[in-house]
């Protein structure tokens, strides 16, 4: 368990760390529905949930829009959250991005353990990336399936870090992906389900 410095009301802090699924992009009303919102509703007041999540970033440095250099990247840092969710891989699935790929573990290492040498020595878990119901010749589903998840799945097992998959919950489920890409309200329920059950359980 982490070390669980509480903030001034006593409560566990959470950072949601992420892309444009994180932010909760396309979601009516997404301060209300994106799913670090939903996860707080779901986890209750014990906790506070924040929302650093940034569309379109990759977790690879020389990806085209790297999370890296984010503003909301030091926000999260100087947050010193208890708990730390990543959900970064989409982006970086793109081919531009992913002729990088030899770099995806050495940047995840590092970006973990950026969180984790924080004073708060946060517990961090690290997100499959859901499905893609879009057939662009950017973003690559085959990619994520193939290469994205098995290296996150490597990361995870070489660090001992808890790995969450959000793929399979929403597989075969393009209803609640209105664009292909980005999950509506409903999936990012899935998603907040999905997250609390492990941050619940540990």
């Amino acid at each position: 368990m982490p070390n669980q410095d509480k903030n001034d009301e006593g409560k566990i802090k959470i950072a949601c760390v992420g892309d444009s699924i994180t932010y909760g992009m396309g979601i009516k009303n997404r301060d209300e529905n994106a799913y670090p919102a939903q996860l707080s509703k779901i986890l209750g007041e014990k906790y506070e949930v924040k929302n650093f999540g940034v569309s379109g970033r990759t977790l690879l440095k020389t990806g085209d829009f790297p999370y890296w250099v984010e503003s909301a990247y030091m926000k999260a840092i100087r947050y010193n959250p208890d708990i730390v969710v990543i959900e970064l891989g989409t982006n970086d699935s793109k081919f531009h991005n992913w002729t990088h790929k030899d770099q995806f573990v050495r940047d995840y290492t590092e970006m973990i353990n950026s969180f984790k040498n924080l004073p708060a020595r946060p517990k961090v878990y690290i997100c499959f990336p859901s499905p893609l119901y879009f057939a662009g010749k950017d973003i690559n589903d085959t990619v994520i399936t193939r290469q994205v998840i098995p290296k996150i799945d490597s990361v995870g097992k070489d660090l001992s870090i808890p790995v969450i998959d959000l793929y399979r919950p929403l597989s075969n489920q393009p209803q609640h992906f209105p664009d292909g890409i980005h999950p509506n309200a409903h999936g990012a329920k899935i998603i907040a389900r999905t997250v609390a059950q492990f941050i619940a359980g540990s």
